[in-house]
């Protein structure tokens, strides 16, 4: 949560800086002026989405699909893709070698990928333990119905 959460905020604090960026990118204006405000919002979404019990998992799925955009992205500039080199991200991540960027999106795309499926398996024993022993009534009232 904490990474989505600096992620957001280091974008927002330095819009202008982030548009450069977005801006410098190998994708078409319109798509790269769309990236500027949903990549935060999008951030922002997931951290919401992770705070709450119900809606964690879906949190985590969109965890895992927006670091592995990013994980492709990056393989993609690693395999030089695009005519361009786009400049690198902002914050602490700015310091990284594209490689070393690569490696670290996979690290938290492992980590993102395994708290959705641990929160998935709670889920499905929470609901088969309560139609198990018949107590669907507890599992209405419980975070994952």
């Amino acid at each position: 949560m904490l990474l989505f959460v600096y992620a957001a905020s280091s974008k927002l604090f330095n819009m202008a800086g982030f548009r450069h960026d977005m801006l410098s990118q190998p994708f078409p204006r319109q798509i790269s002026q769309l990236f500027v405000w949903a990549v935060p919002a999008i951030e922002i979404l997931l951290v919401i989405l992770l705070f709450f019990f119900r809606t964690r998992i879906y949190g985590l799925l969109l965890a895992v699909c927006l670091l592995f955009a990013f994980s492709l992205y990056t393989f993609l500039i690693l395999k030089h893709a695009f005519g361009k080199l786009p400049c690198s991200c902002g914050g602490i991540i700015s310091s990284l070698s594209w490689e070393q960027h690569l490696y670290l999106n996979l690290f938290f795309l492992l980590l993102a990928c395994m708290g959705f499926l641990l929160q998935l398996l709670e889920i499905l024993d929470t609901k088969f333990h309560a139609h198990e022993t018949g107590l669907t009534e507890n599992l209405k009232k419980s975070r994952y119905y």
